[in-house]
């Protein structure tokens, strides 16, 4: 997994081209103290644009009434930062990682909590971190600081200025019917470009409810290339003032178009916004480790 998006502010807009995680688009550090306290007016722009930019095609189209049915990008926007358990645990002998998560998604920044360690680590917006500096973490911190962060962030993240979206048609699976829209990104975005996305959105209620996705990730695939493409399976959803994310994902591999092996459960637990937290929340702390290597 990686999985890291493309946010952007408003008011200093411009696409990271190297040295970012996976998908993030960078910004100047102009958010207020408090993260509760961003401008109306700058929410209500940021929403204008991606309104308009979704709206020009059938695929952006089907993303904003997603985003609509999930709560809407303004309240997601407003509600402030967005804290969770994210509780990943593969079936395939592959490392458990089990963190708590603020995720300030007007800027695309996170600091991590590991459950089972002292360890904290995070993305700053331009870097990645981990303290205490001489913790081995087991995983990679630098694709990890916002991988949970695209998952939980479905659909909202998909509206995402540098997402290109193409209509795949319509699939079935457990009997309901859903658009499949695919996602790529524009070249340069972040530590992965060649990543993508296929969302499956429910032709009636317009919640999504798969994600299938592939891993190309340099740090793994220095070479090029990528992992066989995943399945995850929405196990279902719950709603936080106003937004519905999901409540966990079950990842098989995808062959002859369908799900096969069952190789991760994931568990969203925790959730709740905290607009109260503060832009110096998500600075790297005095004695932490920066990550430069991918």
């Amino acid at each position: 997994m990686r999985y890291i998006l493309s946010l952007f502010v408003i008011i200093s807009l411009f696409l990271s081209a190297c040295n970012t995680p996976p998908h993030s688009t960078e910004t100047e550090n102009t958010v207020p103290d408090s993260l509760a306290r961003v401008p109306s007016s700058w929410i209500e722009d940021r929403v204008t644009q991606a309104h308009e930019r979704l709206n020009a095609s059938q695929a952006g189209t089907l993303v904003w009434q997603s985003t609509e049915a999930h709560g809407g990008l303004n309240r997601w926007f407003s509600n402030g930062p967005l804290a969770f358990q994210f509780n990943y645990q593969p079936l395939d002998g592959g490392t458990p990682r089990n963190t708590y998560e603020v995720a300030d998604y007007w800027s695309a920044r996170t600091r991590h909590q590991a459950m089972d360690t002292t360890a904290e680590y995070g993305w700053t917006g331009q870097s990645a971190w981990v303290t205490p500096p001489s913790m081995e973490m087991p995983y990679n911190t630098r694709f990890w600081s916002l991988t949970p962060y695209y998952f939980v962030g479905i659909p909202f993240v998909l509206a995402d200025e540098g997402t290109y979206h193409e209509y795949l048609g319509e699939e079935t699976y457990r009997d309901r019917t859903y658009d499949a829209v695919k996602i790529t990104f524009g070249e340069n975005i972040g530590d992965a470009p060649d990543d993508y996305y296929v969302v499956y959105i429910d032709k009636e209620t317009k919640l999504v409810g798969v994600t299938r996705y592939i891993v190309s990730y340099p740090g793994y695939f220095p070479d090029g290339g990528h992992l066989p493409e995943k399945f995850m399976d929405w196990t279902g959803h719950q709603t936080i003032d106003g937004i519905t994310i999901a409540q966990g994902f079950d990842t098989y591999w995808w062959k002859d178009d369908q799900p096969a092996e069952h190789i991760t459960d994931i568990e969203v637990t925790r959730a709740e916004f905290k607009p109260d937290v503060t832009d110096a929340y998500f600075d790297a702390p005095e004695n932490a480790s920066m990550i430069t290597d991918l």
